[in-house]
């Protein structure tokens, strides 16, 4: 007689096939996938080192170089979250004791403060209210004060939707010797970025937003400056799985030295999703996410509901609505999503309970899709 043990049924139910909803995704991401983006995904995979694998790497590589509009060679996609790349970026630049200077205006400024600090950096912070961005002079002002290895600065702020302006902030860094950082996670492809033109040593994205990629990688990209400092560090990268000057070696350009095992479907989706965004052009997509944000901001103006940011500084991607006096935000939101299928999302942090956030990113950022949202929207709260 067998000594195995019996195989115990710990299922609560029986497991049935999956079966999801139709969700229309207008929150601050993932946004909904472009059907090239999914059928991509679904694609067979083949072995990392294939060398067809390594012909997909080099189109995400010169793709992504396209929509940052940057020539940076060290230019990858992070086998992680957006997350992944935007601890990436400082894992890999600060050893113990550099000083990183971090603008808060938002929920993602205060990660990048609780990132450096475990990379143990002596950091420093200049604030403004939610929904605002840094001016100039605010910026020259905290560099000067404090002369920072590292400039971080949120190019698009997810949790208020405003859009910091980078032009001029590349004299002021260099002024001081300092490297700018900068979060695109929700402006990559949807909002114009320069980096090369704008001076940025180190940009980070994820693929959920205006991307309109299933979430899972982070797009990821040092100047030759970033790239010196790395190879020049005093002491390792504490972050083995995120050093770069490791995981480089498997996307460079010469023989590749396995890292570890690549999310070889999610690059197949990311290198659809950019090539949509090369066929589209970069302009046009602009100017299509512009058009579909203005068409909601109409829209809200004539249902008399207000955008938390000045229009100046609104990020077309996400728009932050203040919810009315006396609305249960959060009833709204879930009533948009059983009767409708149409997901929105609340607040964070100081805007919590005070706002709604809607995007309007990549496949997304469509009139009918607008159109649907405020007629649901008029018909929950009105």
């Amino acid at each position: 007689m067998s000594d195995r043990p019996t195989v115990q049924n710990t299922y609560r139910k029986p497991v049935k096939q999956l079966d999801l909803p139709p969700r229309l995704l207008l929150g601050p991401g993932p946004s909904n996938s472009h059907p090239r983006v999914l059928a991509a995904l679904a694609m067979p995979p083949i072995g990392h080192l294939d060398p067809k694998y390594l012909e997909i790497m080099e189109d995400v590589k010169d793709l992504l170089r396209y929509t940052w509009q940057t020539a940076n060679p060290f230019t990858i996609s992070v086998s992680g979250t957006g997350s992944a790349a935007m601890e990436a970026t400082l894992a890999n630049m600060v050893e113990p004791g550099d000083k990183v200077l971090i603008g808060i205006n938002g929920y993602f400024g205060h990660r990048l403060v609780d990132m450096a600090s475990r990379y143990e950096a002596e950091v420093h912070t200049f604030s403004t209210a939610w929904g605002k961005a840094f001016t100039l002079e605010e910026i020259s002002a905290a560099v000067a004060q404090h002369e920072p290895k590292i400039l971080a600065l949120v190019h698009a702020e997810t949790s208020t939707g405003a859009r910091q302006p980078l032009e001029g902030v590349k004299e002021v860094c260099e002024k001081h010797g300092t490297m700018l950082l900068i979060d695109t996670v929700t402006s990559l492809s949807g909002v114009p970025l320069f980096l090369d033109e704008w001076g940025v040593d180190l940009a980070y994205s994820g693929t959920q937003k205006a991307l309109a990629c299933p979430p899972g990688l982070g797009p990821l990209t040092l100047s030759p400056r970033a790239l010196d400092v790395l190879n020049n560090r005093k002491t390792p990268v504490k972050n083995w799985y995120l050093d770069m000057s490791m995981v480089s070696k498997y996307w460079g350009t010469g023989k590749r030295v396995y890292h570890h095992t690549a999310p070889v479907n999610m690059n197949y989706a990311l290198r659809e999703a950019l090539m949509l965004v090369a066929e589209e052009g970069l302009e046009a997509r602009w100017q299509r996410h512009q058009e579909a944000a203005d068409l909601l901001w109409t829209g809200l103006e004539e249902m008399g509901l207000q955008c938390h940011v000045d229009r100046e500084i609104r990020l077309p991607t996400l728009t932050t609505v203040r919810i009315p006096d006396g609305v249960d935000g959060a009833a709204v939101a879930a009533q948009l999503m059983k009767e409708y299928n149409i997901e929105i999302a609340g607040g964070l942090g100081d805007l919590a309970g005070k706002v709604w956030r809607v995007g309007l990113m990549g496949y997304n950022a469509r009139k009918e899709n607008v159109t649907l949202l405020l007629a649901a929207l008029k018909q929950v709260l009105f």
